[in-house]
């Protein structure tokens, strides 16, 4: 099943969680692994042992496997692959924003049968243009797969970016998300939206009632899982990732677990 489906069959009760996969110098050494590909393997399938029946959803921060050249590409495509045979729905954060052929190539590598790092969904920069992204937009709507928009984002050098103009830019993100909606269906496209900034996802959750969020900020920046319970009464719309925060309990898998089981 896709993403939107997953989700969608869960209760309404409980907050979706989803585990960051980080493999950060720092991570990899508390935990006495190689700052290598292969430390960032090991850590990874940790990572995955300790999701698995305890989280719908994974997502590895790209960047930190991509520092290491094409070998951490061929670690992170094994590991989404891993997940994925797991039952875990994986979502790639890769923040991808381009133009034209460009994007529409980024979109060939992470959605779709045919692409060799296959993804549940991705999250995309849409401050090229919302109109930028179409060519993924519309292949992620063609194989299934979802997109999450980054809107309102959590750390605080966006903030003047993302709240310039009346109305705001972030708030005309969530329009031009609204309107795609509109023409395509909702089983495609979500938004990034802090739970740094909870009245913001307050409104936000409130404009798009049928999409699905992600939230980052929970742990390390300082905003809590309890904090969300009250924005809206479909709580699995509302992502809840924990990343370092939750790597920071290992490396012993069950360690890790307990902390999921408090998302």
């Amino acid at each position: 099943m896709t993403l939107f489906e997953t989700l969608s069959k869960a209760p309404c009760d409980a907050l979706t969680r989803c585990v960051g996969i980080d493999p950060t110098q720092d991570t990899l050494s508390a935990w006495g692994l190689d700052d290598t590909a292969t430390g960032a393997q090991k850590f990874a399938l940790t990572m995955l042992e300790a999701a698995h029946n305890n989280a719908s959803i994974v997502k590895p921060q790209v960047a930190y496997f991509e520092r290491f050249g094409a070998e951490g590409y061929r670690v992170l495509t094994d590991i989404i692959k891993e997940a994925r045979s797991m039952g875990l729905l994986v979502l790639a954060d890769a923040k991808r924003g381009d133009i034209g052929s460009t994007i529409d190539a980024y979109s060939q590598a992470w959605l779709g049968d045919k692409a060799p790092m296959q993804v549940d969904a991705i999250t995309v920069t849409p401050y090229l243009g919302f109109g930028s992204l179409k060519p993924l937009l519309e292949r992620a709507h063609d194989a299934g797969a979802y997109v999450f928009v980054v809107t309102r984002s959590s750390n605080p050098e966006g903030t003047v970016l993302q709240e310039h103009g009346s109305p705001k830019l972030w708030q005309t993100i969530l329009d031009d998300i609204r309107t795609w909606e509109v023409i395509h269906g909702n089983k495609t496209i979500g938004a990034v939206v802090g739970a740094t900034v909870p009245s913001d996802l307050k409104y936000a959750l409130e404009q798009l009632p049928n999409a699905y969020f992600l939230t980052p900020g929970i742990g390390k920046q300082g905003a809590k899982p309890e904090d969300m319970k009250a924005l809206t009464p479909d709580l699995k719309r509302i992502i809840v990732s924990s990343s370092r925060g939750l790597a920071a309990e290992g490396p012993e898998v069950t360690d890790i677990r307990a902390a999921i089981t408090k998302i």
